[in-house]
């Protein structure tokens, strides 16, 4: 009798665990993880993105092995299925957790298509193929870009002159000058609204002199000859704020100041800050807490 009320039980807690996964099924959204293997293929363990580079090869020697094998061209097709094999099997090698997903058995009948001028076959088989492709896509794809190729602050430092002072400097992390950042466009919304022209000048300068400190880490990755923030039009927007907190009206205070947060704040916000917090949450570690509450 123990084992049927075993059984019993077993199937019972799994019943009990899918209802309360169903019932949150519109709280949580769930990703796999890819294995820790795929960090050795990119930046800062691999600085050639050499796994980039073999799925930009497979890409190309798909499309050409189907365009060849639709006209008819064997020889051009064996020399692209060639090289689509090597690629395809490397993945085994660079993550042997994935070497499994792979259809070698298609691979080998797509070289022996090709050589023999078995053009639908070999077209079948790069379906096959892509499929396996697609599968892993659906699975690792986003979550692998936002894991390893969104941009990573926490580790960057802004060194900002002291208020007041000429020679000495202070360091802050990234997200603190970016909470700094925050605070003085709020201030100087708000000693203008209350007609505080000279805090908010002085709110001003403190804001001016931070974008154009974030300017200096932006240069680290924005590799180019002139500095690329501020910009030329950002420039342009701080001088006609500045200049609207002297002798201006609100209505032109807050207008240049709406600007300048689309300009300095919001574009790159779109693109970096977006992709900085998946990456934070994704690779930080779930407590059993967090998760029981979810």
């Amino acid at each position: 009798m123990r084992w049927p009320l075993f059984i019993t039980v077993q199937c019972l807690l799994i019943l009990i665990v899918g209802a309360v996964v169903y019932a949150h099924k519109d709280n949580v959204i769930v990703f796999k993880a890819p294995p820790d293997s795929l960090t050795q293929w990119y930046k800062p363990e691999n600085k050639r993105q050499v796994w980039l580079h073999t799925m930009f090869n497979l890409r190309r020697e798909m499309q050409a092995a189907r365009h060849y094998a639709e006209i008819g061209d064997s020889e051009r097709l064996t020399k692209w299925v060639t090289k689509l094999s090597e690629h395809y099997l490397k993945i085994g090698d660079m993550v042997p957790e994935w070497s499994k997903t792979l259809d070698q058995q298609s691979i080998l009948a797509l070289q022996a298509n090709s050589k023999n001028g078995q053009f639908d076959e070999a077209i079948y088989m790069l379906d096959k193929i892509g499929k396996t492709c697609d599968s892993c896509h659906q699975d690792y794809r986003a979550i692998t870009a936002i894991q390893f190729r969104a941009p990573d602050f926490s580790s960057t430092e802004i060194t900002l002159p002291v208020t007041g002072s000429s020679h000495t400097t202070e360091t802050l992390s990234f997200n603190a000058h970016m909470t700094q950042l925050t605070e003085q466009v709020n201030n100087v919304k708000i000693f203008a609204e209350d007609g505080l022209a000279e805090q908010a000048l002085s709110s001003y300068s403190e804001l001016a002199e931070g974008l154009s400190a974030l300017g200096d880490v932006c240069s680290d990755c924005h590799k180019k000859d002139t500095k690329v923030f501020p910009t030329a039009e950002i420039r342009q927007t701080m001088s006609n704020l500045e200049e609207s907190l002297k002798d201006g009206t609100l209505k032109e205070q807050g207008r240049y100041l709406g600007t300048l947060a689309v300009q300095a704040c919001a574009r790159c916000h779109g693109t970096h800050r977006l992709a900085f917090d998946m990456r934070e949450r994704v690779s930080s570690e779930m407590k059993w807490l967090e998760l029981i509450k979810h």
